[in-house]
């Protein structure tokens, strides 16, 4: 180090873009990498497009649904926030198809829940034999809902089946 610079060594005293340039009680690198420095936007008063209110929809009535069996862990909301991003994408590109989203959606968290935790939504009305899970209806449809093919009926549209817990259903 040449002993007639101004330099130290010290990166405070580093004369371009150092800690020495940086605001106080900035981090170091500078405002632009701090996460909690960027601009609050206002509100929009944009309409939400019919697509994302398919998937707000969607997302809704399945944590209904897990809410309904006491299984809405973070884990398991993080897989319906996994499924929401991937039928984001596939109603990008099939907006006809965003009516079946809820139904996607929620055959989507049912698989992932039997890959880790076991069957889900368990059919609250056939009270003999092995549990069973309910099975989504139509598999890509309008007006999703829970059936048990055991007893042959639905239990609950998407989203209600804290309105089946106590055993009714229709055939």
């Amino acid at each position: 180090m040449d002993p007639s610079s101004d330099h130290t060594g010290d990166p405070a005293d580093d004369p371009v873009g150092g800690p020495a340039d940086a605001p106080t009680g900035a981090p170091v690198g500078g405002p632009a990498n701090d996460p909690t420095n960027a601009p609050i936007s206002a509100p929009s008063n944009a309409p939400i497009s019919p697509l994302e209110q398919a998937l707000h929809a969607a997302r809704a009535l399945v944590l209904a649904d897990l809410a309904a069996g006491e299984v809405a862990a973070s884990d398991v909301v993080s897989m319906v926030e996994d499924s929401v991003v991937q039928r984001r994408w596939w109603v990008g590109q099939w907006p006809e198809g965003a009516e079946f989203v809820a139904g996607l959606v929620a055959q989507d968290v049912q698989d992932a829940l039997l890959e880790s935790y076991g069957r889900w939504p368990l059919c609250p009305v056939c009270g003999s034999g092995d549990p069973h899970a309910l099975d989504v209806e139509p598999e890509l449809g309008p007006d999703p809902h829970w059936v048990c093919h055991k007893a042959g009926m639905k239990i609950a549209a998407v989203g209600s089946l804290r309105t089946a817990a106590g055993g009714t259903g229709s055939p």
